[in-house]
């Protein structure tokens, strides 16, 4: 199979490069990237010296060239090659934002600040997570036609703490459900800017956009999905930038029904999570006794679950962990390939988690 990545310089991009390189499916790899086009990706990754020694060329020969096309590219970027692969009947995955709202034109608009170009492409898009949309993303793969709108790095990790506490009606209806969460400096991208500058990050903690992170909408209307009629006041979403190159750990609040406020109820709880997640091959929900570190998922696709309550018994803690760039960005988007092409999802992706 011959694997096409267009934005293959940016961090995500090159994740998909490690990632892809090893992946046993994959025989032959196109890369494209405009800041670096006509030289090799050696000259940019020199940790590629002697494994992938590949040009870069211009997106339109990637498509030409490829069965499947990876869109790593900031938002806005996407839809025109999505079409070229829509057009060629061949999948796209697009790890940007271009395809995440589904039809949803208005909140798109409203959060990134363009409308689509290319409307209609939706109707051959899903949102790419897999633990919620498996069913849907086999479903369009057998049309010919699909579309990836591969998920944030901050709704994965959080999304995945909260969906069986949704789906199995853990929590009071009109609930608010507070996510606050820590990630690590590659979420930012391989641009550099002030915040992201060593001096500004280095020993510090910082929240950042807070109240208007534009992840915040795309988490509230999976959530919505995930609620499965049940009413969600809001969700109250606030990130911060840790020094660190990797990971996403979210702590997540969410109000106890009251048949749930009960001594043993975190045992039960941990029970429903268990079963919930039991034939996912990538949420490992910890023992009672352990709690979720980013740490402990690191250059992974696991997402770790460790579930807690409060005092009174009234709040269920979730903490949830990635690695942003692996679950969070490239190892998930490997893993919608699989799904796509009927693989094993864990072909490519049984990396284990590098302590230290």
């Amino acid at each position: 199979m011959k694997a096409g990545i267009i934005g293959a310089t940016g961090y995500a991009g090159a994740e998909l490069v490690r990632l892809l390189a090893g992946h046993p499916k994959v025989d032959e790899l196109f890369l494209s990237s405009v800041s670096y086009e006509g030289k090799n990706i050696t000259d940019v990754y020199p940790n590629f010296q002697g494994i992938v020694s590949l040009p870069l060329l211009k997106a339109d020969d990637v498509i030409a060239s490829s069965d499947i096309v990876f869109c790593a590219l900031p938002h806005g970027l996407s839809e025109q090659h999505a079409k070229g692969c829509i057009d060629k009947d061949i999948p796209c995955i697009d790890l940007g934002a271009d395809f995440r709202f589904g039809e949803n034109e208005e909140v798109y608009s409203e959060w990134y600040g363009k409308p689509y170009e290319f409307g209609h492409l939706r109707k051959h898009s899903v949102y790419g997570l897999p633990e919620l949309n498996r069913n849907k993303i086999k479903a369009l793969a057998k049309t010919g036609k699909v579309i990836i709108g591969n998920p944030g790095c901050y709704p994965t990790c959080a999304l995945l703490g909260i969906y069986p506490a949704l789906a199995k009606n853990l929590t009071e209806a009109d609930s608010a459900i507070i996510i606050n969460a820590v990630s690590g400096i590659t979420g930012g991208g391989r641009e550099p800017s002030r915040m992201f500058h060593y001096p500004e990050c280095a020993d510090s903690i910082t929240p950042y956009k807070i109240g208007s992170h534009r992840h915040s909408p795309e988490i509230a209307q999976n959530v919505g999905i995930m609620a499965v009629g049940q009413a969600i006041l809001s969700i109250i979403f606030t990130p911060h930038l840790a020094p660190m190159n990797r990971g996403i750990l979210s702590t997540i609040y969410i109000p106890l029904a009251e048949q749930w406020k009960e001594a043993f109820s975190r045992e039960k709880i941990h029970s429903v999570y268990a079963d919930f997640y039991i034939d996912e091959p990538f949420v490992r929900i910890l023992p009672l006794d352990q709690t979720a570190s980013t740490g402990r998922v690191r250059h992974s696709n696991f997402c770790d679950i460790s579930i807690h309550i409060d005092q009174s018994a009234s709040t269920l803690i979730i903490i949830s962990a990635i690695d942003n760039m692996v679950k969070g960005a490239a190892g998930q988007a490997v893993q919608n390939m699989n799904i796509i092409y009927g693989f094993n999802e864990k072909t490519g992706l049984e990396l284990i988690p590098a302590l230290f």
